[in-house]
């Protein structure tokens, strides 16, 4: 018998075939008008609305400025930009001009912006303002293939020239583009009939947590397949200006968050942009009805509700505490019923009412991907009427491979394919995808697409999990991130990873071992709730980080949170030893990727001490961490 090949449930979704990235838009322009589509950061709690209409225009003429400026269909034009309305304005001008965009991330260091640009050929780059293009500008001095520099918002600049370039700004290149299309009424017409769904539409390079970025070839049908189809699978979403009101924080560097603008697009529906550090406030002000995020925020929002439920006094805080403790009991999927349903109710009106008010008090679904999402945190929001749709998938793919829909949602899971979709679990257990949304492949490296791509169009993830009876997938780990103890047991990280950073005082952990006899782990505290826990245990919380990792009490709390982690795990898989470490890990440093994710070859470099400081003199554990199975 054969390897049984996954596909979508019945009723889950339409795939969505043959579009090009202008039919998203045209269409959604032929359905809908929507006053403020985008709305762009003004200042504090402040935004400026673009509509529909016009976002279609300037982007109409900001193509034609590309053109008048000397690009031609093919070129490459390279990204340096903050993830806002201006991203999306130059993104939809270069795709209705038939130009390849290329986005870097704005956390890269230089030698990887260098790299990006250069290899990818790119004859023009688009900055956001004065303070990105002073950053990049050195960089053009040995490349010499970009032939100009665009910037979005002028405010500051007063000059035409960036290191012996003609530097353009959108304003020029409007002006550029209105008068070619006044006097060729018929030229977008032009261009879009020229693109095709199968043509090459963007490179996004791969921020990967090993080696060099690659550029990933994705085409116009791969994204529009793939952000229409997953958004078919939500029968419950509101298209229009009068629809869902979208919140965007994550980089539109990343494919995430453009697949899903793509999704926003098509339905009008209006998006309001912001960032991380003023997501907060913008909850509260926009009051959205969904948004996408990584599951990093999330952990970060319940560890402020843990937290507040720890300092409460008296009366309210028993109840916070008990309504906490209901939530942790619930399990999507299954109807709450008896007492339990009623207790439910009165900590809503109690409790879990409050906690969606602090979101803004209309959530009605949020979008969560690019890492794993623990069960315990998919529940405890649901048990409080915000539904997380935990999702899957890679920027080879698209990206969504797998999601979890509103009525088909299941914790601990990433969900079931979309529609077109095929998914296989391979003898050792890699995940493996075929279909529209997988990518043309790496761009001048067609040795590693062969790699990735076999010869029956199955994209090899690298990604280690398996289907549940109910058909629902579930991730293990990373191919990649196993590692073998000198025992010849195999360890998986990331499940273990995953339960130490859900608890609030773990900023992130790396879990250690490949040729030792045990395994054990390096723990990076989150600084402000570790001083705060100090000031509880009656410990001086101003005294410096790396005294107060070593105080016997706080080691004490760390212990229990590594037990917990510890529960239900393999023995030899159990964490032996851990060692505080007083740093923050950082996408600027190189530790950590633009999601967030742990690079392991770089921490284990930079923490070889402390990692070989963890196995000295640990004969006994080791012998406690070669007992055979039971």
């Amino acid at each position: 018998m054969g390897e049984r090949i996954y596909t979508a449930p019945p009723d889950t979704g339409t795939p969505v075939l043959g579009k090009t990235l202008p039919d998203v838009l045209y269409e959604a322009l032929a359905r809908y008008e929507n006053p403020a589509f985008l709305n762009q950061p003004a200042g504090p709690g402040r935004w400026t609305p673009i509509s529909l209409r016009d976002f279609a225009e300037q982007a109409e003429a900001l193509a034609l400025g590309l053109h008048a400026m000397g690009l031609e269909r093919g070129a490459h034009v390279a990204f340096y930009m903050e993830s806002d309305a201006h991203f999306c304005l130059a993104d939809m001008a270069c795709l209705i001009g038939g130009l390849i965009d290329v986005p870097i991330y704005l956390t890269h260091a230089p030698e990887s912006i260098h790299y990006v640009i250069e290899h990818a050929e790119a004859r023009a780059l688009v900055v956001s303002n004065r303070a990105l293009l002073e950053r990049v500008a050195p960089l053009l001095r040995d490349l010499p293939g970009v032939q100009f520099v665009v910037v979005a918002d002028a405010t500051g600049l007063d000059t035409d020239r960036v290191e012996g370039r003609p530097l353009y700004t959108f304003a020029q290149l409007l002006e550029a583009g209105r008068q070619r299309r006044a006097a060729d009424p018929e030229a977008i017409a032009r261009l879009r009939a020229q693109i095709r769904p199968g043509d090459l539409a963007t490179i996004i390079y791969t921020s990967g947590t090993t080696g060099r970025p690659k550029g990933v070839m994705l085409s116009h049908e791969n994204i529009s397949f793939n952000a229409l189809t997953s958004f078919s699978g939500i029968k419950q979403y509101r298209p229009g200006p009068d629809g869902e009101v979208a919140l965007s924080f994550l980089p539109l560097t990343h494919v995430f968050a453009r697949t899903l603008f793509y999704g926003y697009l098509y339905y009008a529906t209006s998006v309001y942009f912001t960032t991380p550090d003023a997501l907060r406030d913008a909850l509260r002000q926009v009051r959205p009805t969904t948004f996408a995020t990584v599951p990093r925020v999330l952990e970060k929002i319940y560890g402020a509700l843990v937290e507040r439920a720890a300092a409460m006094p008296g009366l309210k805080g028993r109840i916070f505490r008990w309504a906490l403790d209901l939530a942790r009991r619930y399990e999507l999927g299954r109807e709450p019923r008896g007492l339990y349903r009623l207790q439910l109710a009165v900590a809503d009106r109690l409790v879990y009412r409050k906690w969606r008010e602090a979101m803004g008090g209309r959530i009605a679904f949020i979008i969560a991907g690019g890492a794993a999402l623990s069960a315990e945190l998919a529940n405890i929001f649901a048990a409080a009427g915000i539904p997380i749709l935990q999702g899957y998938g890679l920027t080879e793919t698209s990206p969504v491979i797998t999601y979890n829909r509103p009525e088909l949602n299941r914790a601990g899971t990433v969900g079931v394919p979309i529609p077109g979709v095929e998914v296989k679990i391979a003898e050792d257990g890699e995940i493996l995808t075929r279909g529209p949304h997988v990518m043309l492949g790496y761009y001048k490296d067609p040795e590693r697409t062969r790699e990735v791509i076999d010869e029956e169009g199955w994209f090899h993830t690298g990604d280690i999990g398996y289907f549940t009876e109910e058909g629902f997938l579930v991730i293990t780990d990373r191919k990649k991130d196993l590692f073998k103890l000198s025992t010849g047991k195999y360890v998986m990280p990331q499940p273990l990873e995953q339960r130490l950073t859900a608890d609030p005082l773990v900023e992130q952990a790396l879990v250690v071992g490949p040729g030792y006899k045990f395994t054990a782990a390096l723990i990076f505290p989150d600084e402000e709730a570790l001083r705060r826990l100090a000031r509880r245990l009656g410990l001086d919380a101003n005294q410096p980080l790396e005294k107060l990792v070593r105080e016997p009490k706080i080691l004490e709390v760390y212990q229990q949170i590594v037990d917990r982690a510890n529960e239900g795990m393999d023995p030899w898989a159990t964490i032996k030893r851990f060692v505080l470490v007083p740093e923050r890990l950082s996408i600027e440093e190189g530790t950590l990727t633009p999601t967030l994710k742990v690079r392991r070859s770089a921490l284990y470099k930079k923490y070889e001490a402390q990692i070989r400081a963890l196995y000295e003199g640990a004969e006994a554990e080791a012998q406690e961490a070669t007992t055979p199975e039971s």
